[in-house]
Order: C-alpha cells, then sequence, then structure tokens
C-alpha cells in the first residue's frame, strides 16, 4: 500500500503491521509532513486544541536498580543522593496546587526507603489540599502496594516499558527482566489506575522494527498515556560513549502513535527538548498534548540527572508556570483548566 494511503487507512481505524509501520517510520524529511499533518488533525479530533501541564515532583534519587542507561544507577558513585521527606513532599505539592497545577507526577529511583505506609501518607496528605490527579512513578513494586495506593488515592501511574525487544530490555536491566515489567503494567491496569507507558528512540541494538513493535505494545496494554523521548547518554552510565537517538525519529514515532492510538495524551518530553527546543515546539503540531515541568525545589533537581541537561536560572514555581504558560500560548494553543484524565 502506497504509504499516504497507508497513513490514511491507520487514521480511519486500519490495523497496520510491523512491516508497514516500519515503511512509515523510514519516511525522510519531505515525506514525513504529511504523517505529521495527519497526527495533528488526529490530535484535534480527539482530544482538542488544549495543552495539559503536569508538575513533577522528583522526590528521590536513590534507586536500587542498575539500569545501563541512566544516571541515578546505583552503580554511579560521582552522583549525591538525596531524598525528600514527607512533609517536604506535601508541602511541594501544595505549592504546585496554588500555582495552578492539577495533575502531580511524584516520581523517583526505586527507592525502597519510600515504603507503602509512607508513600500512601504522601498520596492522602496531597489530596487534603485539593482536587489533584496523583500520578506514581516509582517503579517495580509488588500488587498489594499498588493496590494500596490506589485505595489511598493515586489515579495513574507511570512506567514505560522502554524497549519491547525483550532481550535488549533484559540487557539494560541487569536488575529486572521484561516479563516483570509487563506484568506490574498488567497489574496496574487490574487495578483501575490510569496506565502511562512509553519507550526511548536511538537505544543502542535498537531497530526501526523495534520502535514498531513498541508502538504496537502500546496499543495491547491499552495505556491512557505514552512518554516518547529520545536516549541521551549520560556520561556516568556503561553507554556513555553511545549516540543519542533522533529528534526526528522520535517525532514521527510520536505521531504515528498518535494516529494508531486516538486519543492517547502523548507529551513532549523533556529529553526531546534537551535535544532540540527546534523539535520540542514542532511536536506540539505533530501529536503532542502534554507537558510536564519540574517544581521539586532546584538543590533537588539539579540532583536528578538520568541524563545531562541545562538549568536556566533559578525561579519559583509560580512564575516557572507563568513562563511555560506565555510558552504555550505563544503557539496559539489554549491551556487545559482541568486535571486532564484519560480520554477514554
Amino acid at each position: 500500500m502506497e504509504v499516504k494511503k497507508l497513513i490514511d487507512e491507520i487514521a480511519k481505524g486500519y490495523e497496520p503491521n510491523i512491516d508497514e509501520l516500519v515503511d512509515i517510520l523510514n519516511l525522510d524529511e519531505n515525506d514525513a509532513e504529511y504523517l505529521f499533518d495527519t497526527a495533528d488533525k488526529i490530535r484535534k479530533q480527539y482530544c482538542g486544541e488544549e495543552i495539559h501541564i503536569r508538575g513533577i515532583i522528583e522526590f528521590s534519587n536513590y534507586c536500587r536498580c542498575k539500569c545501563l542507561y541512566c544516571g541515578l544507577t546505583c552503580e554511579n558513585d560521582n552522583t549525591k543522593r538525596y531524598r525528600m521527606n514527607v512533609e517536604e513532599i506535601i508541602d511541594n505539592a501544595k505549592e504546585a496546587y496554588e500555582a495552578g497545577y492539577k495533575t502531580l507526577v511524584l516520581q523517583g529511583g526505586e527507592d525502597l526507603w519510600y515504603t507503602k505506609e509512607k508513600i500512601t501518607e504522601i498520596i492522602k496528605g496531597i489530596k487534603e489540599i485539593g482536587d489533584i490527579a496523583i500520578t506514581l512513578s516509582v517503579g517495580e513494586r509488588t500488587y498489594e502496594e499498588y493496590k494500596a495506593w490506589r485505595e489511598a488515592g493515586a489515579d495513574r501511574f507511570l512506567i514505560k516499558h522502554e524497549t519491547a525487544d525483550e532481550e535488549l530490555y533484559n540487557k539494560l536491566h541487569p536488575h529486572s527482566n521484561y516479563e516483570n515489567r509487563i506484568q506490574c503494567q498488567r497489574w496496574l491496569k487490574e487495578l483501575g489506575y490510569q496506565l502511562g507507558s512509553g519507550f526511548m528512540i536511538g537505544l543502542p541494538g535498537q531497530s526501526t522494527e523495534t520502535i514498531a513493535r513498541d508502538i504496537l505494545l502500546l496499543k495491547e496494554m491499552d495505556v491512557d498515556m505514552a512518554g516518547i523521548g529520545p536516549f541521551i547518554s549520560h556520561p556516568q552510565t556503561k553507554l556513555s560513549n553511545s549516540e543519542s537517538g533522533s529528534a526526528f525519529m522520535t517525532m514521527k514515532a510520536v505521531a504515528l502513535s498518535r494516529i494508531l492510538l486516538k486519543k492517547v495524551h502523548l507529551p513532549a518530553t523533556t529529553a526531546l527538548g534537551v535535544m532540540s527546543s527546534k523539535h520540542k515546539d514542532r511536536v506540539f503540531s505533530t501529536g503532542a498534548n502534554v507537558i510536564m515541568l519540574k517544581v521539586e525545589p532546584y538543590k533537588y533537581r539539579r540532583l536528578y540527572e538520568i541524563y545531562p541537561k541545562p538549568f536556566g536560572q533559578e525561579k519559583t514555581v509560580k512564575e516557572e508556570r507563568i513562563q511555560l504558560e506565555n510558552y504555550i500560548e505563544s503557539l496559539g494553543r489554549p491551556i487545559s483548566q482541568h486535571r486532564g484524565d484519560t480520554l477514554k
């Protein structure tokens, strides 16, 4: 099938095979414009014009994991570790809520210092502040922990599958395995969480076919949100000399995911903005409808380094929110005034 016609058919509901997705992902700069334009139309049709702003509290950079690509790996002895205590996190959430945030992502390394009871206390404390949607991003835990946090009021859970290539996944994550990762996602769906997943573009050993399988896995797992961003090498990891992923391929993967998945929330990831501000701007017209902004204190965010990234002048949470709102409005897009729950 001719590629433009194939894109049209997927937009209408056709379920493509891996080879067809690969053909689309291999489009060059000129031919990809049709893909991007179609993704923008699908985004408008199913998600509307609003951009959703999420606040993210990175509350700990301790991690038990040994991911080969991540600067938080427990094998990195060159980073200063920190933990925010329960009261700090709740106070930070209150500041973010007062600045206009209605969704907060609580993200940390896989730090077992935060027990089932501590995270339950954090969830309940934040829920007392106001109508705030809480997304947890704390990695692989037990079914009982996930269940307790859902019952305490957590709304969503972000746990990316990272790559649909099981062999590559197991190589990159020597502390765990692919089967366990997918099992965690199944548990979260069963418990009624809005599920966030996602994957990286440009991992060493990844093929275009793998990216196609990544997108199909998002559909299979019936995700509500998917973060798709480029791999960026970190100097204190085992992949320090690896080439970073392509911003252009990232945009094609976001656009194709929008056309296939229709109603899924797709963020313009921080990693894409680090690599290319031009592509970060463009991604909002190629399928993305969400953006996340750090809200934890600068003394912590400078230490939460999954990959190297620059920091500008320090501002208050409110000042940064206003700056982001101005940026979004400069793109001609309205800002959502709602929690931005699943569109399904």
